[in-house]
């Protein structure tokens, strides 16, 4: 073992002793240990060799003897200790610029918060504010560490990748001879987490003199961290953010294959050329050919028309069944987002939000929205500010207050009610039968045995005042994944106690997973696209989900906040 990483670990045994609470001197020891071997002058080696570093101001028996395993053994016997003891997403928090090991115990213990994620997630319900210790500007800090650390992780939320995609569109698009730029590849497909970015670029008129211009101010955008590649056709760079963007420059003409080239991912750009082949056609980037001559296709419905195929929408090209599909029958007209009128799971300062319940209407009253259900936590998410009981009439005054104000838009009183370990939701029935609806979710025990899970997730679905189930999986995306269930028989129980399963659009979760989304519908589920939404700006994630449900070929009949306020008063009456 080197000296520097001798220095390492026994920095890394002071924060883990001080995380599990030992001793402060000892903590404090190998924290002086770990700077004393530092600043030695003389061989650390010899001195263990000649067995001379107990002589050494600071090192005492205790010390010495880690030392010496470390040296002679390769190992720490202590540090694998405190490894398998502290779980390894909580030691990464240590990485994040402020967090010692006095808040990350703090954060462990209290918040029970087990990696980045979870901690970025928590920032965002505004957990850490009120926090001991914490606060309002740590909170910040911590957010834009999280950023620093996450920046070559490689995988990125879909709205980061999206927010910075949209601005470097707008910045290409400025040059006169760019006839279109559009977003590509799995952003476009609205996949959970983006590896990069892919945006295509074609030219009124094309020349290799005009590429490389259109090159130059792609790489000299003021995000552009670092150039990797060059070249006439192709320029990929890293944004400052961590994210890859290639760029890439066709003529006019080629521009509907490209884009249908590099939107659809591999296996289904495979298919789509063997049955291209099949039908006496070569598909590629640059064109449909017949012999050497390529179709005069505008667009992509017309690609997929020559390919005897109905169009089939960006978000559903993951080879999943939909060229097969498309061949036989039309594909069905999608959820769009111009067919949502209203928008639930929505939190204020009553519990974790950062705005009042009338400005979080006002956010979305602009938004185009007809209604509004509020749901803050409930009183078991003491972490969460939750509602007592006494709180929800005081609550619903305000409600009454807000919608005077608002124009167009309703506000409904609703719960996040935490459904606790034995199935039960938060409040007696008496209190929750004077909402306007419950949205039951899981917020602990996520490591319940499958049995005993299930029994409880049953148990609030059978529930009568329950609504809807949020994020039902609790999976965090790049975090946490979700819990062990069999969805199959939630979904048979949600369609039959016409309970509404929840496509939670919070770019952290976007759960239920699109995948199962098509099964729970053909067994009669119906979904609602919430924001989960701690903020105004985070109600403009429901749009995000409608990419998610698209994503599991739901349609506008599937959608519960496609209906009027009156259609939903009537189903719920």
């Amino acid at each position: 073992m080197e000296k520097k990483q001798l220095v390492k670990n026994l920095s890394e045994i002071a924060e883990l002793l001080e995380i599990r609470g030992d001793n402060p001197f000892r903590s404090r020891a190998f924290q002086n240990g770990a700077r004393i071997i530092e600043s030695l002058s003389e061989d650390i080696f010899t001195l263990v060799k000649n067995d001379e570093l107990k002589n050494v101001k600071g090192i005492g028996k205790g010390l010495n003897q880690e030392i010496k395993e470390m040296l002679q053994e390769g190992k720490s016997t202590l540090l694998e200790e405190l490894h398998a003891e502290i779980p390894e997403g909580v030691r990464q928090m240590l990485q994040v610029p402020g967090l010692g090991p006095k808040k990350v115990k703090t954060l462990w213990q209290d918040l029970e918060l087990k990696n980045l994620g979870e901690l970025e997630y928590a920032c965002h319900e505004n957990r850490l504010v009120e926090l001991k210790g914490f606060g309002e500007k740590t909170q910040a800090n911590v957010l834009k560490g999280i950023r620093l650390l996450k920046k070559n992780a490689g995988r990125f939320l879909l709205n980061l990748a999206l927010a910075e995609a949209k601005t470097l569109v707008a910045f290409l698009e400025s040059e006169k001879n760019i006839s279109r730029c559009e977003i590509a590849g799995s952003l476009r497909r609205s996949c959970e987490t983006i590896g990069d970015i892919d945006i295509l670029v074609s030219l009124k008129k094309y020349s290799r003199e005009a590429s490389q211009k259109i090159s130059q101010k792609f790489v000299h955008y003021k995000e552009v961290e670092e150039t990797l590649l060059s070249g006439e056709t192709k320029t990929s760079v890293r944004l400052k953010s961590g994210i890859q963007v290639d760029l890439r420059i066709v003529d006019e003409r080629s521009f509907p294959f490209a884009w249908l080239y590099f939107t659809g991912n591999k296996d289904h750009n495979t298919v789509l050329r063997k049955l291209a082949k099949e039908k006496g056609f070569k598909l590629n980037e640059y064109g449909l050919f017949h012999g050497e001559k390529s179709l005069d296709c505008q667009n992509e419905e017309e690609i997929y028309r020559a390919l005897e195929l109905h169009y089939i929408p960006p978000e559903l090209r993951e080879n999943l069944g939909e060229i097969e599909f498309a061949l036989k029958q039309s594909i069905p007209y999608l959820v769009d987002q111009k067919d949502l009128q209203g928008v639930f799971h929505v939190h204020s300062t009553w519990s974790d939000g950062n705005a009042s319940i009338l400005q979080m209407g006002q956010a979305a009253e602009k938004l185009g929205f007809q209604y509004l259900g509020l749901s803050d936590h409930s009183q078991s998410a003491f972490y969460a500010g939750g509602l007592k009981p006494e709180e929800l009439a005081l609550q619903r005054k305000e409600i009454i207050k807000a919608n005077e104000k608002l124009h167009h838009l309703t506000i409904l009183q609703g719960i996040e009610s935490d459904i606790l370990s034995d199935g039960s939701l938060d409040y007696s029935d008496a209190q929750l039968k004077n909402l306007d609806f419950v949205i039951g979710s899981l917020h602990s025990g996520f490591k319940m045995a499958k049995e005993k899970m299930m029994a409880r997730l049953l148990k609030a679905i059978q529930n009568k005042r329950t609504k809807m189930i949020g994020h039902i999986s609790t999976r965090l995306l790049l975090a946490r994944d979700g819990i062990d269930i069999d969805y199959e028989k939630i979904f048979t129980a949600a369609a039959e106690h016409q309970v509404v399963i929840e496509i939670n659009a919070n770019p952290h979760r976007f759960d239920l997973d699109w995948r199962y989304l098509k099964k729970a519908k053909l067994m009669g589920v119906k979904f609602a696209i919430n924001p989960d939404a701690h903020s105004p700006e985070g109600l403009e994630h429901t749009f995000l989900g409608v990419g998610i449900a698209r994503k599991g070929w739901l349609q506008k009949e599937d959608i519960l906040n496609t209906k009027s306020l009156d259609e939903i008063r009537e189903m719920w009456s």
